[in-house]
């Protein structure tokens, strides 16, 4: 991947993060429900998209970004907890973590290929 697409993904990276971070805050808008664990399927669709814009940007580290995805979804609902129109749910944060985690063994075996020079 050219140089300049790395950076203009880690860029969109990290503007992503606090503008989630206060997306997140806000009070819920109402949206119509579809299934009732709406909500779960796109906490993980939003982390695996997260993940995907970081290991594209930074494909030598997948487990620091996994780590840190992982402590950004807890910071996220530990936040919401602390609102009095939000509510933090462990079950959000497992989603954020199956969004994200479905996508890592992919990161590790491609940089596990990379390191040992195989395309």
């Amino acid at each position: 991947m050219p140089s300049s697409v790395r950076k203009l993904l880690r860029l969109v990276f990290v503007i992503a993060l606090p503008a989630v971070f206060w997306l997140a805050l806000l009070p819920a808008p109402d949206v119509a429900r579809l299934v009732s664990w709406q909500d779960k399927i796109e906490h993980a669709i939003l982390f695996a998209a997260l993940a995907l814009l970081a290991f594209a940007g930074w494909p030598q580290r997948p487990l620091a970004i996994a780590i840190g995805l992982l402590a950004y979804g807890a910071a996220i609902e530990i936040a919401q907890s602390r609102t009095a129109h939000r509510f933090g749910d462990p079950l959000d944060w497992l989603a954020d973590a199956v969004g994200l985690l479905v996508l890592l063994p992919l990161a590790l075996k491609r940089r596990d290929a990379r390191a040992s020079g195989r395309p």
